[in-house]
């Protein structure tokens, strides 16, 4: 049995998260597995050797067009395997799915798309959410313990957003959104924070940086470790951690026993 701390983080840009002190952060984050998302670099513009000073080795997926999305994976141990992409080029192109797999164990950075920018993205959006919810499932056949981590753009609940009310027309809480997100629970997955802490309010993994938001605590909680139910005996600890400041959004993550 060994005990793992895993965490994702969408950075909003590894060079400029980086410039806010975030290599220091991960140098003491005490974390075995880092998931990262946009992070706006191509392979060559990511601070590997920082990273390595800080105890980890860097795997990438980036998107073709620069400055954009993009996945990663920190890990102090050396993966078995890691492969990235889903295999589906409109998703690929854009950098968006990496995993790992230790022993067992596989752990997925996932960056799904936003779709705020208007109804061609959240066409795209809609169509990949099915799109990944049928990956993983036939990728579970393969590997059956699988962290989902990253960034979903979505709040499941009320619970999960400063205003539930004004924003039940905005892209990441949009009925049919949630609905996904519902289903895609009820085919074997858990959200590891609400599973642990099923009733607390207030706690977000991202706020605009309009008006304040973070100081108000004005969040919207959209950044998810999704394990597969078979994981839930060892998970241990599930946390948010909103003092990390190198991006609009902050780390969560979870400690978890695998045999």
């Amino acid at each position: 049995m060994s005990s793992k701390k895993i965490i994702t983080y969408n950075v909003n840009g590894i060079r400029s998260a980086a410039s806010k002190g975030f290599i220091d952060w991960l140098a003491g984050s005490g974390a075995d597995v880092v998931c990262l998302q946009e992070t706006k670099a191509q392979p060559d513009q990511i601070p590997v050797l920082e990273i390595s000073a800080a105890g980890y080795q860097t795997y990438c997926f980036s998107a073709r067009k620069k400055g954009y999305s993009g996945v990663a994976i920190l890990t102090r141990q050396t993966p078995d395997q890691v492969v990235a992409g889903m295999g589906i080029p409109a998703y690929d192109n854009e950098g968006r799915f990496l995993r790992a797999d230790f022993g067992p164990l596989s752990v997925v950075s996932v960056y799904h798309p936003s779709g705020t920018s208007g109804d061609e993205r959240q066409s795209f959006k809609m169509t990949w959410l099915g799109d990944f919810q049928r990956y993983v499932a036939q990728l579970r056949k393969e590997r059956p313990y699988l962290v989902l981590a990253g960034d979903y753009n979505i709040c499941h609940e009320a619970i999960d957003i400063h205003d539930p009310v004004r924003n039940a027309t905005h892209s990441g809480f949009l009925p049919e959104e949630r609905q996904w997100m519902s289903g895609f629970l009820e085919q074997g997955y858990v959200d590891a924070f609400r599973q642990l802490h099923p009733d607390e309010k207030g706690r977000y993994t991202w706020w605009s940086f309009r008006a304040g938001s973070r100081g108000k605590n004005l969040g919207w909680r959209i950044d998810y470790l999704m394990l597969t139910r078979n994981l839930l005996p060892g998970l241990k600890d599930s946390f948010i951690l909103p003092e990390a400041v190198h991006s609009d959004h902050c780390p969560t993550g979870i400690d978890i026993d695998v045999e």
